[in-house]
């Protein structure tokens, strides 16, 4: 009768620690991004929330530092309305271009600059041969 106890609360524990992880695991994963627009528009967003905005690279509006890796750029949505300065430090991606569609993970700082971790280049859908 004790073995049996002994087990189903440990059973129960693993259980319970696997829905933790899951749950928690689940919810850092599942981050709604924004457009441009809708970034701009919301008001609840804290300052220095973790989300994810999704808009086309400007042309021409991109200033790389190679030495500090430090990239500066601008996004539009796509109604082309509304436009979002972004910097970001770390590697960029092959596939970031000028015009490129990508969504970018970071933080809307005070001075209403996106604070960008991680980008996101999104491919072109169609490639034609040369």
């Amino acid at each position: 009768m004790f073995k049996k106890k002994k087990f189903l609360i440990g059973g129960l524990i693993i259980v319970l620690a696997i829905a933790y992880l899951a749950y928690t695991g689940l919810e850092n994963s599942t981050t709604y991004y924004y457009t441009v627009g809708e970034l701009m528009g919301q008001e609840s967003i804290a300052d220095g929330e973790n989300v994810k905005v999704n808009g086309r690279v400007v042309g021409g509006s991109v200033e790389q530092d190679t030495e500090e890796r430090i990239l500066r750029f601008t996004i539009i949505d796509v109604e082309g309305e509304k436009s979002l300065p972004v910097v970001y430090q770390g590697v960029v991606p092959d596939t970031f271009t000028p015009g490129s569609e990508v969504v970018l993970e970071g933080y809307l700082d005070s001075a209403g600059v996106f604070q960008a971790n991680n980008i996101l280049a999104k491919c072109a859908s169609k490639y034609v041969p040369e």
